[in-house]
């Protein structure tokens, strides 16, 4: 016997529900963070998943955390028997991570005294340094071992107790200790905050009731999306897109896709693409179905619950040992920031056959990341920092690219220049549009930024970015934008540098980074 569907105004009252609670679970998150990473930037994401694991709501957060998350929930939960108030964190790329300083928190939400979890909650936070060869932890590396602490899934919190020598073993291995710990502590509070207001809602409305709209709320994106895919004509549509290096060769990194539309389903394959490299911008399985599910989410029209249910009638095909599904030992940093975007190019590039009037031109296609530490000469202790700079957005039919924004695959905030200049021996010399950068066209690309920095200590300084050998792609007869570019200013002479580089700086040296343009759409 079928169960009644819940009436459409009970299905989009529980949607606000739930959808609130990785919401709240993500300012508490914010809030009590130490990092200016997670406080400032917003670099972290928070969801909900139902009994079996299965998305059933996400934050307005970071897209590449969102898509992959799922993996590490299930790596968690095959891995331990969740009990109440066990907490497991995993950073692993391999079992569902990204790259290893995205940690990710996972804990059991028991309702009543049911002897199994009725809803699992969990938040994925970028730490701003977990080890490795850089500080940082973004490093030109050749293998995973390089990167920092790789964590498979452990329990941080056993019964409600802090494991206290398996945190004294995580922060043995970083640079900045307290801030780390002040941060895996603030994603239990987020934990706990979002398991508290699930128990409010199941003794509210009552478990079976919430249950039955987790269900139909699953059910509706599938159908959803099914409808999107079924309005795109049928056929095969094919593009590809390189990434300018993989740090370690001058060599180009080949990313291709064939998207298969046939009614209401498709199958997404990526076996044309290279096979996993030597540098660190390789990917794995998670950030390739999370770059795919955020790029079939931009074709709905409406705004539809972000549910498992919206990847049913989607087939992921990614070759094992490729630069899309790369395994033990490569290097990963440059995955999660870099190839993922790439990604999202590819697919957008190929959608646009079949939707060209929805689909906009590529945007900057890098989040052009910067890290660097060494000793604070105010404190004497050790300080690590990471960011993502924005760039220009594409342009589409109707509306030009916004300048100076995060597009696709992340959602951050920049950093305050007044945060940013008092927790660390750097000022802020330029932060400024980059104008002209855009592509020019019928609709102009947006123009990416210039941030240039200046160091007031020694420091060691990593950048992984992408789009300096060609700028992204225009559509329709659209310009591409321009190319990224960065310069160190050593004693007044300037030295332009390669997008993925490593080097070091004294004090008043300066670091200027310019980010590409989106590219245009149109003829002028």
């Amino acid at each position: 016997m079928s169960r009644p569907k819940p009436a459409p105004v009970e299905l989009e009252y529980f949607r606000q529900l739930l959808v609130s609670i990785p919401e709240e679970m993500g300012v508490v998150l914010r809030k009590t963070a130490f990092s200016a990473n997670i406080k400032e930037r917003r670099d972290y994401s928070c969801a909900v998943y139902d009994s079996a694991g299965e998305t059933i709501a996400m934050g307005d957060h970071m897209p590449v955390h969102l898509g992959a998350m799922p993996l590490s929930v299930r790596h968690a939960i095959e891995a331990f028997d969740l009990k109440r108030g066990d907490v497991a964190v995993l950073n692993d790329p391999f079992r569902g991570g990204t790259h290893l300083p995205d940690i990710t928190a996972v804990a059991a939400v028991y309702v009543g005294r049911r002897a199994r979890p009725s809803f699992y909650v969990s938040c994925r936070a970028h730490h701003a340094d977990v080890g490795g060869m850089s500080p940082g932890s973004m490093p030109l590396a050749r293998e995973i071992y390089q990167e920092g602490l790789r964590i498979p899934p452990v329990l941080l919190v056993r019964a409600g107790k802090l494991d206290r020598p398996l945190m004294s073993l995580i922060l043995a291995n970083v640079r900045t200790a307290g801030e780390r710990e002040g941060d895996l502590l603030a994603q239990w509070m987020a934990l706990d905050r979002g398991a508290k207001r699930l128990r409010e809602m199941a003794a509210l409305y009552g478990l079976p009731r919430v249950e039955r709209n987790v269900k139909a709320l699953e059910d509706y994106g599938e159908r959803m999306m099914r409808a999107a895919l079924a309005a795109l004509p049928d056929g095969t549509y094919r593009f590809e897109d390189w990434l300018d290096d993989d740090g370690t060769s001058a060599k180009p990194v080949r990313i291709a896709v064939a998207v298969e539309i046939r009614g209401p389903r498709a199958t997404v394959n990526f076996s044309e693409s290279d096979p996993q490299v030597s540098g660190p911008v390789n990917a794995n399985l998670a950030i390739t179905f999370a770059a795919t599910q955020y790029v079939f989410r931009c074709l709905l029209a409406e705004e539809v619950p972000a549910t498992s249910g919206l990847m049913r009638p989607i087939k992921v095909i990614a070759p094992p040992g490729s630069v899309v599904n790369a395994g033990l030992p490569a290097a990963m940093a440059a995955g999660n920031v870099e190839t993922s975007q790439r990604i999202t190019d590819v697919l957008l590039g190929a959608l646009a056959q079949a939707a060209p009037d929805r689909i906009p031109a590529a945007s900057s296609g890098t989040m052009s990341n910067l890290s660097f530490g060494g000793i604070n000469p105010a404190t004497g202790r050790s300080f690590a920092y990471y960011e993502t700079i924005a760039g220009g957005m594409g342009a589409s039919m109707r509306y030009p690219g916004q300048s100076a924004v995060h597009t696709h695959m992340t959602n951050s905030w920049n950093t305050p220049v007044e945060a940013f200049e008092h927790q660390f021996p750097v000022r802020v010399n330029r932060y400024r549009v980059r104008r002209g950068s855009g592509g020019a066209g019928m609709r102009r690309g947006g123009d990416g930024i210039v941030r240039e920095l200046e160091f007031r200590a020694p420091a060691e300084v990593t950048i992984l970015a992408d789009r300096h050998a060609r700028g992204p792609y225009g559509l329709n007869g659209g310009s591409p934008g321009r190319p990224g570019k960065i310069t160190v200013i050593r004693r007044g002479k300037p030295e332009l540098l390669p997008a993925k580089v490593r080097f070091t700086v004294e004090s008043g040296d300066r670091v200027r980074i310019e980010t590409p343009g989106g590219g245009a759409f149109g003829l002028k």
